[in-house]
């Protein structure tokens, strides 16, 4: 699988298409074909690693004392720095999230960026590989407990799942229909299971 990711993806991407199907509807706030002026440039690794004979994705479940999407699945990751790739960025967010060592990560290339409206993050997932499990370290403050997802449980649709939430916009209630990946009993939803989408998309192809 690894191999054909490194051929895949450096072929063009399924971009909007393939993240729309785990899309909330609607996304408030979000301009499917427009990135916002002044958006901030966040970095995150989808990290894939063999463990009990198949690869897996690790994601984090975001700390009580952060200041944005508190209790959310997201991959491992954060603002990029001045004067930082991407890939830097999400390699050493990765490092101090979840303790894996940058050195042993082979970087496999970029997916398509996404704005977050919630946080006014532009978002660029980064897709790495790395040939052995890591030994992980959980930042404690940052990140409530790290998820191992079988890259295989993705492609079940017994795992994608739906639900009505109710948001409240200038005395308004509107109904939003949220798609997610319910992963060892975590709701993905949002832009983490859009970029999932994404890379889901790749694997089918």
């Amino acid at each position: 699988m690894i191999e054909r990711l490194r051929e895949r993806m450096q072929q063009p991407l399924p971009g909007l298409d393939a993240q729309l199907r785990m899309a909330p509807a609607p996304r408030l706030g979000w301009d499917p074909l427009k990135f916002p002026d002044g958006a901030s440039d966040g970095a995150g690794l989808l990290l894939l690693y063999p463990h009990d004979d198949t690869f897996h994705i690790a994601l984090t479940v975001r700390g009580t004392g952060l200041r944005n999407h508190t209790g959310q699945v997201s991959l491992p990751g954060g603002r990029v720095d001045a004067g930082e790739t991407f890939e830097a960025a999400a390699l050493r967010e990765t490092a101090e999230e979840i303790g894996v060592d940058p050195s042993t990560v082979e970087l496999l290339g970029r997916l398509t960026p996404l704005h977050i409206p919630a946080s006014g993050f532009l978002l660029h997932p980064v897709v790495g590989y790395t040939s052995m499990r890591p030994a992980f370290q959980r930042a404690e403050w940052e990140v409530a407990r790290i998820i191992e997802a079988p890259v295989s449980m993705l492609s079940d649709p017994a795992v994608v799942k739906r639900e009505i939430r109710t948001r409240v916009v200038k005395g308004q209630s509107i109904d939003v229909d949220v798609p997610y990946f319910d992963i060892d009993g975590e709701k993905v939803w949002g832009a983490t299971a859009m970029v999932l989408a994404e890379f889901c998309a790749i694997l089918s192809t």
